[in-house]
């Protein structure tokens, strides 16, 4: 996939889940388990998909567990298997962490299993200058097309203001951000500054789980040298997409018919409520996040689809009451959540 049409399939929208890890009683990674989570994901129709991510789990790169390329490779492989039986664009995003050396090491990997872009995140850089960040952003997009990252503070990211954002959104080989602070005025400064350095090239996809629906509804508008301006954040990549995901690529289709037809009914409104409170329990919002990716993992156990909520780290676990708040939440929103889908085809996904 060229540049220019990795381009234009993000910015077309789409929804692009971030996978978790599948993981047997004991903590040894299942390989059908895996596979079947991307073929959920494909069969779901999303865009792309994100792997190496927080969600997968950043302890894949541990010496301990020597996961990073297993996982990358298994992705990569079983997306080109589907892909020729039903051939579509789609993009698929690698995590690429750490300082320069290890970032650009993982970038060089992610490329040989055939990943089209690099999902850049910046929490080995906590105590940086802003200076010495840009040039790690550089160095790393030099290589291998750059997704912008804003990960909050609870999840291992930093605050990164609007000046950050501008000079990072002047990198040429950048071809998207996901903006995931979880706060308005951050995000605004995000879009503000991609609408201020005129790329309307960089595709913006929300990764705040909290706010969703209305990130996707929102028109941004920005005064530029005395001409308004106005963006949309184009779709999701998404932890909370990881589940539930054949709804969530509907959910999708369906906020960008009422965006381009302005029929942007209140009822919307309710739906936005509703999703956030999934998220609630998904994320585990009451304790600062902490059962984020057991959440996840939970409901996809339920489903069949992953053997346990297990994760590499044994202190990452639900938090008292978070299974009960997921009961709730799937009973109280059942046009969200997608059960029957799976069921009806859990036993090819896991062939």
């Amino acid at each position: 996939m060229t540049i220019s049409a990795i381009r234009s399939h993000l910015l077309d929208g789409h929804a692009i889940p971030a996978q978790p890890l599948a993981l047997d009683a004991q903590r040894k990674f299942s390989e059908r388990h895996q596979r079947a989570i991307t073929r959920y994901y494909m069969a779901a129709g999303v865009g792309g998909l994100a792997v190496g991510v927080h969600s997968t789990q950043f302890e894949i790169r541990e010496p301990q567990h020597g996961l990073f390329k297993p996982v990358l490779e298994l992705a990569a492989r079983t997306i080109d298997e589907e892909l020729r039986k039903t051939p579509r664009p789609f993009i698929k995003i690698a995590g690429v962490c750490g300082r320069t050396e290890q970032a650009l090491s993982e970038a060089e990997i992610a490329q040989g299993y055939g990943y089209h872009a690099g999902l850049l995140s910046l929490s080995a850089y906590k105590n940086d200058t802003e200076d010495e960040m840009i040039a790690h952003c550089r160095r790393v997009a030099e290589v291998f097309p750059v997704v912008g990252f804003y990960l909050q503070p609870a999840a291992g990211g930093r605050l990164l203001g609007y000046s950050f954002w501008r000079r990072f959104a002047e990198i040429p080989n950048v071809v998207a951000i996901k903006i995931a602070p979880f706060n308005r005025y951050q995000t605004i400064d995000v879009v503000r500054a991609v609408v201020e350095a005129g790329r309307d090239d960089i595709a913006i996809y929300t990764g705040n789980d909290d706010s969703i629906v209305v990130d996707l509804l929102t028109p941004f508008t920005f005064d530029v040298n005395g001409k308004k301006v106005t963006r949309h954040i184009a779709g999701g990549l998404l932890g909370h997409w990881g589940v539930w995901t054949s709804q969530a690529v509907a959910l999708l289709n369906n906020l960008k018919r009422a965006r381009r037809n302005a029929t942007l009914d209140a009822q919307w409104l309710d739906t936005a409520i509703a999703v956030t409170d999934m998220n609630a329990a998904l994320f585990d919002s009451a304790n600062k996040f902490a059962g984020c990716i057991p959440g996840i993992l939970e409901v996809l156990r339920r489903q069949g689809l992953v053997p346990t909520n297990l994760c590499l780290n044994p202190h990452e676990v639900l938090s008292p009451g978070q299974a009960e708040e997921l009961t709730r939440v799937a009973a109280a929103y059942p046009e969200l959540t997608d059960d029957a889908f799976v069921a009806e085809h859990l036993t090819r996904w896991l062939s």
